[in-house]
């Protein structure tokens, strides 16, 4: 079911600016064709990011509802409005997705920083500086938004990670890695020796097998995997220099996560090889694509990190965001193959 709500009145539209500290506005019209092309878009990013008394995503029919858009001054279709506390804080004018992305990604981080408590004297955490704690290690595709706040944390599952290195759940951490800047420096280490690395690193061998579930069905185009491992050792440490990935194998809606040897017998649904121009230099992110058309009604990933970059022994991981449009919600604690035959 959609979560965009329709605007029936002017009455009902000054309520909702009232009650919800953000308001995301579609002014549109049936006969315009740009309208009929963003509109999927649209509704996939109300899917993701609604929340209820915060976030609210709305579509007014300009023909039907004049008086609104002629109080706003409405007079180009599509147009997008995105108020706060009552006021117009954005405008998009225009079918164009990618500004329409780059408005709603600041709306993603307040929408983040609401999830986790986060409070502001005006009632809302919408600070620049806040907002900036959404790390993005590379641009999102034309047409898709990160639905990486779909991930149900509570089912990760991580085999063979060092225990002295980060959890699963720090994979999907939305701030930015703290190797970022030890990067920059050549050691890819965190600043703080004191905290525990913000990273994963493989322990036995450099082979890593993540279980992934999600709150809602997802249509899966990107991950973008960001490993920041340091160019060389610390000058006082022994440790071997963990290498980056570089055979990727995806699977999609498994029930749980791979054993090492299944793996060896279940196809992949797509293998991804990582070389070393797919890295960003910056950021040390890499954009691996997938085949859309395999990754459709998504209910769980398998990310299997079958080898690394060089000759040692360990990899590293320090950030994994989804990428796609987010469709229904799931009951959680259901996961079911989808698409399979019976008997398989």
């Amino acid at each position: 079911m959609s979560k965009t709500i329709n605007i029936t009145s002017a009455v009902q539209f000054k309520s909702l600016i009232s009650s919800s500290t953000i308001v995301v506005a579609d002014f549109y019209a049936d006969w315009s064709a740009p309208c009929t092309v963003i509109a999927p878009m649209y509704e996939s990013l109300s899917a993701s990011l609604s929340r209820p008394d915060k976030i609210t995503f709305t579509k007014v029919d300009v023909d039907r509802q004049q008086e609104i858009a002629s109080t706003y001054g409405v007079t180009t279709m599509p147009t997008f409005l995105v108020f706060k506390n009552g006021q117009v804080v954005s405008t998009v004018q225009g079918a164009d997705p990618k500004k329409l992305t780059e408005a709603v990604q600041k709306l993603a981080a307040e929408a983040g920083n609401l999830s986790s408590g986060g409070s502001s004297s005006s009632g809302f955490t919408a600070t620049s500086e806040e907002s900036a704690k959404m790390w993005m290690g590379v641009d999102l595709p034309r047409g898709f938004s990160d639905v990486t706040d779909q991930v149900d944390l509570k089912g990760l599952d991580l085999l063979n990670s060092d225990s002295e290195f980060g959890s699963a759940r720090t994979l999907f951490d939305s701030s930015k890695p703290s190797g970022k800047s030890g990067a920059e420096k050549g050691k890819g280490k965190s600043s703080n020796t004191d905290a525990q690395p913000d990273w994963v690193e493989s322990d036995t061998d450099e082979q890593l097998m993540l279980f992934v579930p999600f709150k809602a069905t997802l249509k899966v185009h990107t991950l973008h995997i960001t490993s920041l491992p340091p160019t060389r050792a610390e000058d006082d440490d022994d440790s071997e220099v963990p290498m980056r990935p570089k055979t990727v194998q995806v699977y999609s809606n498994r029930a749980h996560v791979l054993g090492f040897e299944e793996a060896e017998d279940i196809p992949a649904t797509q293998t991804i090889t990582l070389s070393p121009g797919h890295w960003d230099a910056k950021t040390g992110t890499a954009k691996a694509e997938l085949r859309f058309v395999k990754f459709q009604n998504v209910t769980s990933l398998v990310i299997f990190v079958v080898d690394g970059d060089g000759n040692g022994e360990r990899v590293r991981v320090d950030r994994l965001r989804i990428i796609g449009e987010t469709g229904e919600k799931r009951e959680l604690g259901k996961l079911e193959k989808i698409g399979d035959e019976p008997g398989e």
